[in-house]
């Protein structure tokens, strides 16, 4: 725009000194005498041969004239030039801006793709791997999720290459640079709304995986275990009986069990094993929020604080060592808490009753005190006669097919466990 400014200044220059000199006296026309401007006979014309023809002031004006016009064109011509050439370098320059952005807008939608795919893929594997070992009365409702989240993985993928098509579309549909930066401002804008949608549909899909995950820990059983044991309800008549498998007599131990409680009130027994002389040789119990294991009594206790939640399946771990007294109690795969000088050189004698879900302490008509009861599930109990390491004892908690490594003093699936009053095997 500029530079057409300048051609148009320059024209009008031009053409005030062509008029300046018609002012100036070079042409100048008398009107006074009109017979001296009329055209003479052409008998009464006698030139000479050997001298040319003045021209008149009449043919000078006409040749001024023509020889503005020509330079009016020829600066009309420059000037459409110099407009082209500038119009194609503009345009050059919009071609390559555009496939730059463009190109650039691409890879980052490609790769937000490419990223939310794997996350929803890597998530929906996660649970297709949990409940691939479930019972099949429960496999249609987790089909119906799977196929939501496939709906909503789709739908995300259709959005993004509908906006990677749509600004493709928009980017070469440009034809000047000041109606592309026009179409950039509303590109730019639909994309942040398109983005709010995704985030939130993101969050709902994160919002229905936690529910579904919610829902497999409430009514599946840990990875491997194909039976558990119900306690329906808290009573004296509800519990069950174990029969080990060894002796017993143990200078050291480790004793690992699934649980998942439906009310833990300042005790719950989980298991416990005692003689006449001492009912609480050992036992693992519940109170409130905290797992507490006791070795020799009540007296030497180690407690671990936050470990149980109401209604969510917990994995409990004691260990013991009567040589310096050394006691662990591990939650979920994790040392949760240890004490030092437990029972130290008291071995745990033989010829005991080993029970789940309640302790024989003889304050009561048969024996049990409905208080301590248990209610809820148990699974995976197993005991050894040695202490496991930390590798070991995250296996039985996080690994697959926990319930099928069993202990050689109990095991679980294979050592008699009778139930009693209206507890049962579940499947």
């Amino acid at each position: 725009m500029t530079m057409l400014k300048v051609l148009f200044g320059v024209f009008l220059c031009l053409s005030s000194v062509v008029l300046g000199q018609y002012d100036d006296g070079h042409l100048q026309v008398h009107f006074e005498n009109l017979s001296s401007n009329e055209i003479s006979d052409p008998e009464e014309a006698t030139p000479t041969p050997c001298k040319s023809t003045e021209l008149t002031k009449w043919d000078k004006l006409f040749s001024m004239l023509e020889n503005s016009q020509m330079r009016e064109n020829i600066l009309l011509q420059y000037v459409d030039e110099i407009i082209k050439v500038e119009l194609q370098s503009i345009r050059d320059e919009m071609h390559q801006f555009v496939a730059n952005f463009a190109g650039t807008c691409t890879n980052a939608i490609d790769s937000a793709s490419t990223r939310i795919t794997s996350q929803l893929e890597g998530k929906l594997m996660q649970i297709a791997e949990r409940i691939g070992d479930t019972n099949t009365v429960h496999q249609s409702q987790h089909y119906k999720v799977l196929e939501q989240l496939l709906v909503a993985s789709q739908d995300t993928a259709y959005r993004l290459s509908k906006i990677e098509s749509a600004w493709q579309n928009g980017a070469e549909a440009q034809g000047l640079h000041s109606k592309f930066k026009q179409q950039d401002v509303s590109v730019y804008t639909g994309l942040e709304k398109v983005m709010d949608s995704m985030a939130y549909d993101l969050q709902k899909t994160r919002a229905e995986l936690q529910l579904s995950q919610k829902w497999v820990a409430q009514h599946f059983l840990p990875s491997g275990c194909e039976v558990a044991l119900l306690f329906p309800m808290r009573s004296r008549k509800i519990f069950a009986s174990v029969n080990p498998a060894a002796s017993m007599t143990l200078d050291s131990f480790t004793a690992c069990i699934w649980s998942k409680v439906t009310d833990a009130l300042n005790k719950t027994v989980l298991f416990s094993y005692g003689t006449k002389r001492n009912p609480y040789e050992i036992q693992l119990s519940l109170s409130q929020q905290s797992a507490v294991l006791s070795v020799g009594g009540d007296t030497y206790s180690t407690v671990a604080a936050n470990a149980a939640t109401v209604g969510e399946w917990a994995h409990f771990c004691g260990t013991w060592s009567s040589n310096e007294g050394n006691a662990s109690l591990w939650v979920n795969g994790e040392l949760a808490a240890t004490s030092t000088g437990v029972a130290e050189g008291h071995p745990i004698p033989d010829g005991g009753i080993l029970q789940l879900g309640q302790e024989k302490n003889g304050c009561c008509v048969g024996g049990f005190d409905e208080k301590l009861a248990f209610s809820g599930k148990l699974t995976g109990f197993n005991i050894w006669d040695k202490v496991l390491d930390k590798e070991q004892i995250a296996h039985l908690a996080k690994g697959e097919g926990s319930c099928s490594t069993r202990g050689n003093v109990v095991g679980w699936g294979v050592t008699e466990i009778l139930p009693h009053g209206g507890a049962q095997y579940i499947h």
